[in-house]
């Protein structure tokens, strides 16, 4: 197989891979889950094959791409926002998350018109503050924030970057500042999505959090036209970290604050779950699962919401396998497919 016949080849598995991972995206997102690291590894290895073939040989006198082509390369193309809409409005729950998305992109649009006839216009602000607990689609929205702002012209390419403490600060003086520079480079033009973004504020001895604050913030100033900045965490502590430094009140004036799923919503999200992997809800086990829910949401930080129905449906399957395997009795697809009480019931044992 020459090489050109393996690029075709392993575009068509990335072909095949992405429409996989892009059915299973909105559950994914709602319950944490990482990006497919095969999609990932594909398209890495076709960047590699397509390198190796453009890259100019020894004896040749041809040019090289210039960074302006080279940047023209990595971004990708701006999906209609009409379409992004619609994805947003099919997420479960998240009503008042719905709205304000909703007008957030209307008052973008105006802006842009009023500019288009040389009237007026404010400063477009549009950092924000994400509060709620765990699982309840902070990092679900903060990826599709990328998406519409990269297809309204305001981010040049629209990725997610997410990062925690751990990326930002190094244990020694002088270091935390390039390594929170280096993530900032890796978020131009797309969003910086900051988790538990209040560690950055531990006022003990030696630690160097604010040397990040301060590295984003100038980065925040220098880059205004093409990175924005999401941080998220529980409300309390995030409204601490924004009242912490004058630099971050002003410019983090959009707050969205993520309820809790209810339980209507959670039994939506495992039926979700159930349909996107091919498996159904005996008749029996529906109730079963209710009750478990109603128990165990009351430990909202325990149980993480979407996240934590996300472990409970794969905790029942693996429970399935394991009835299944043990029995004499032979596999149907139905029975392949059903979830039983008895799986359900064992998997809330162990979630």
């Amino acid at each position: 197989m020459d090489r050109k016949e393996e690029i075709i080849r392993l575009q068509n598995r990335i072909l095949h891979e992405y429409a996989q991972h892009e059915l299973k995206m909105i559950g994914a997102d709602l319950w944490g889950a990482p990006a497919d690291p095969k999609v990932k590894k594909l398209h890495e290895k076709v960047a590699e094959i397509t390198k190796e073939d453009a890259a100019p040989k020894a004896d040749t006198a041809t040019s090289t791409g210039t960074p302006e082509t080279e940047k023209i390369a990595e971004e990708t193309p701006k999906e209609n926002i009409e379409d992004l809409k619609k994805e947003l409005q099919g997420y479960i729950g998240l009503n008042v998350i719905k709205e304000e998305v909703e007008s957030l992109i209307n008052w973008i649009e105006i802006c842009k018109q009023r500019k288009a006839f040389d009237l007026p216009t404010p400063e477009l602000s549009l950092h924000m503050v994400f509060s709620g607990n765990p699982g309840t689609g902070k990092t679900m929205i903060a990826r599709l924030m990328a998406r519409i702002y990269h297809s309204l012209g305001i981010l040049s390419k629209g990725q997610l970057v997410e990062v925690d403490r751990s990326a930002l600060v190094a244990g020694y003086v002088g270091q935390t500042a390039g390594k929170t520079t280096e993530v900032i480079k890796k978020a131009l033009g797309g969003v910086l999505f900051i988790d538990e973004a209040y560690t950055l504020i531990n006022k003990s001895e030696n630690d160097f959090g604010q040397e990040a604050v301060d590295t984003i913030l100038k980065a925040m100033e220098d880059n205004r036209d093409d990175l924005v900045v999401i941080v998220a965490g529980y409300i309390d502590l995030m409204e601490e970290f924004i009242h912490s430094n004058p630099g971050l009140e002003s410019r983090f004036n959009r707050f969205m604050h993520f309820p809790d799923y209810t339980i209507d919503e959670m039994l939506a999200i495992f039926d979700m779950r159930c349909g996107q992997s091919g498996y159904q809800l005996a008749e029996n086990a529906r109730d079963e699962l209710q009750s478990i829910l109603e128990t165990k949401s009351k430990d909202v930080g325990g149980f993480g919401n979407a996240r934590g129905v996300r472990n409970l449906f794969e905790k029942a399957i693996a429970e399935q396998a394991d009835r299944l395997s043990a029995s004499k009795e032979p596999l149907t697809k139905e029975l392949l497919m059903t979830l039983t009480e008895a799986d359900i019931n064992a998997a809330a044992e162990k979630a």
